[in-house]
C-alpha cells in the first residue's frame, strides 16, 4: 500500500502591518489600466499606451549599440543621483527652446512618475495640502496622498484650471504647492491658452505658492503649434519644478525623464532621488542622451503625431453620435486622451463590465478626481489602435451606453 501524503495544515498568508497611507490600496487604477489592456478580445482605450509599431526601433537599437560599444564599462556601473552629464545637457538643450536652462538645473528621474514621488518626498509633510485640477492625473494624486498630503481639486473649464477658483482655494486651504498639467492634460486632453497661463502665473506669484508643472505630452501636437510651459513666463522659472519624460516620445519602456528647477531645491531633489532609487539606469540615460544627440526626435514626433491625429479624428467622429443628449466630450489638440462626460444619471463604473463583455474597455473617470468625483465620466485613449478598430469598438460602446439609460 502506498502511504498517503502527509496532510499539510491550511495556512493563511501572514499579514504584514501596512502603513496607514497604503491601507485599502490592494489595487490601484494604474494596475487596473494594464489589466484591461491585457484582456484577450478586448479593444482597450483604458491606458495611454503608445502603439509599439510606431517606435523608432532602429534608432533606439543603434543608440544602445553605440553606448555599449563605446561606453560599456561606464554604462553598466553606478552613476550619480543628479543624472549623467550627457543626458542633462541634452535635456537642457531641449528645454531651452522655451525656457533658458543649464544642465546644472536638471535632475534625472526614472520617468515623470518617479519625478512626482521625488517631489512629494522633498516638499510634503503629512497633512499638507496640494491643489490640483479637477480632474487630474490619478497617479499624481496617489503619489501625494501616499506622503500624507490632502489633495484638493480646483474647478476647471475647457481652458483648464479657473484662476479665480485657484485663488480662492489658495486663500482657504494654504497649500504647500499646486500641481498642473497645462498642455494636452491627462485625463481631459485640454490645453490651457496663453492668456489663461498668465492669469494662473499671476495668482501663484501673488500667493507665493510654488508650481509643480507636468509636461509629458506637450510635444505631441496635432497642429504643429506648441505651448511654452508656465515655467517660462516671467517670474515663474524659479518657483516651478517642471517635469518632462521620454516615455511618450521615445519609449515608455525606457524609464527616463527629468525635472528642471532652480536654486537650493535642486540639492534636496537629488537627496530625495538618492533615497528612493540611488540613480536612474546609467545605460538607459546614456542611450537616451545618444538618441537625442544623433536621431531626429522632432521628425519622429511629427510622424507619430500625424498618426495620433488621424486616430483622434476617428474616435471623435465615432463617439459623437453615440453619446446621450447633453453629454460633453473634449476635442484635444494633441496628446493621447479624449474625455467624455455622459451627464447626470450615468455611472461609467457600473457600465464598464458590460463594455468589457462587449469587447471594449475604457477607464472610468471617477479615479481622476481628488474629491467630488463625476461618475458619469470616462477617459478614452485613442493612440493604441488604428482608425477602423476605433470606429468598430466605439460602436460597441455606444450600444452599451444606450443599454444603460439615465437614472
Amino acid at each position: 500500500m502506498t502511504p498517503s501524503a502527509p496532510q499539510v495544515p491550511t495556512q493563511h498568508p501572514y499579514r504584514f502591518p501596512v502603513a496607514a497611507r497604503y491601507a485599502g490600496m490592494e489595487s490601484s487604477p494604474l494596475k487596473d489600466i494594464f489589466a484591461l489592456a491585457a484582456l484577450d478580445g478586448v479593444v482597450s482605450f483604458a491606458g495611454g499606451i503608445p502603439d509599439p509599431e510606431l517606435f523608432a526601433l532602429e534608432d533606439v537599437t543603434a543608440a544602445y549599440d553605440w553606448v555599449l560599444t563605446h561606453q560599456g564599462h561606464r554604462a553598466l556601473q553606478y552613476g550619480v543621483s543628479e543624472g549623467e552629464a550627457e543626458l542633462r545637457e541634452q535635456a537642457a538643450r531641449r528645454l531651452s527652446r522655451d525656457l533658458p536652462t543649464d544642465a546644472s538645473q536638471i535632475r534625472v528621474t526614472s520617468g515623470s512618475q518617479e519625478g512626482l514621488f521625488v517631489v512629494a518626498q522633498a516638499l510634503l509633510e503629512p497633512a499638507d495640502v496640494v491643489l490640483v485640477e479637477s480632474p487630474t492625473y490619478l497617479a499624481a494624486v496617489q503619489a501625494f496622498s501616499a506622503h500624507g498630503a490632502r489633495v484638493i481639486g480646483v474647478d476647471t473649464d475647457d481652458d483648464g484650471v479657473i484662476p479665480e477658483a485657484l485663488e480662492q482655494a489658495i486663500r482657504v486651504h494654504h497649500p504647500r504647492m499646486v500641481y498642473l498639467i497645462p498642455t494636452f492634460q491627462n485625463p481631459t486632453g485640454r490645453t490651457m491658452p496663453v492668456a489663461r497661463r498668465q492669469m494662473v502665473a499671476d495668482v501663484l506669484q501673488r500667493s507665493d505658492v510654488p508650481l509643480i508643472e507636468d509636461d509629458p505630452y506637450g510635444a505631441l501636437s496635432f497642429s504643429g503649434s506648441t505651448w511654452a510651459p508656465i515655467a517660462a513666463l516671467p517670474g515663474m522659472g524659479a518657483r516651478t519644478i517642471l517635469l518632462n519624460s521620454m516615455s511618450k516620445l521615445m519609449s515608455p519602456g525606457v524609464r527616463i525623464g527629468w525635472m528642471r528647477a532652480e536654486g537650493p531645491i535642486l540639492d534636496t531633489l537629488a537627496v530625495a532621488k538618492a533615497a528612493i532609487s540611488m540613480q536612474s539606469s546609467v545605460v538607459d540615460q546614456l542611450t537616451v542622451a545618444r538618441y537625442l544627440e544623433v536621431a531626429d526626435l522632432d521628425a519622429h514626433v511629427a510622424r507619430v503625431s500625424a498618426v495620433y491625429r488621424a486616430r483622434r479624428d476617428a474616435m471623435a467622429a465615432a463617439i459623437a453620435p453615440v453619446l446621450p443628449e447633453g453629454a460633453h466630450v473634449t476635442h484635444p489638440e494633441g496628446g493621447m486622451f479624449l474625455w467624455a462626460a455622459l451627464g447626470e444619471g450615468y455611472d461609467a463604473q457600473t457600465m464598464l463590465a458590460d463594455a468589457v463583455d462587449a469587447g471594449v474597455a475604457y477607464l472610468p473617470g471617477w479615479s481622476f478626481f481628488a474629491d467630488h468625483a463625476d461618475r458619469s465620466t470616462m477617459r478614452l485613449s485613442f493612440v493604441t489602435h488604428a482608425p477602423a478598430v476605433i470606429e468598430t469598438a466605439i460602436g460597441r460602446l455606444g450600444e452599451v451606453i444606450a443599454a444603460h439609460p439615465r437614472r
